[in-house]
């Protein structure tokens, strides 16, 4: 399982241009234990800092259940119904990520 600092440096190389097509959102990713990440998806690209910057979205997570998140071994929906997942802002913004999960 690839750490979250993995996660964050290959997602941009991940995601299909044509999954993210239209999609103009901002994220935080606040993951407890690992650091924060802003993910910035406009037009086909992701561009991907590390720190907390202007979002229209915040995730914050553990490092844990983050992991098991982005493996696949955790239900998004789930994690956030049971307060492993906390979500502030936008929650259209949120749903749109589906697309790169």
């Amino acid at each position: 399982m690839p750490s979250v600092q993995e996660f964050f440096d290959g997602l941009a190389a991940r995601v299909p241009a044509d999954r993210i097509a239209g999609m103009n959102n901002t994220y935080v990713f606040d993951i407890e234990g690992a650091g924060a990440w802003t993910v910035a998806i406009a037009d086909g690209a992701i561009e991907v800092t590390e720190g907390i910057g202007d979002a229209d979205c915040t995730f914050s997570a553990n490092e844990e259940s983050f992991a098991k998140i982005v493996a696949g071994e955790q239900n998004p929906t789930t994690a956030y119904m049971t307060g492993k997942l906390k979500i502030k802002g936008d929650m259209g913004a949120a749903m749109k990520l589906q697309k790169i999960f």
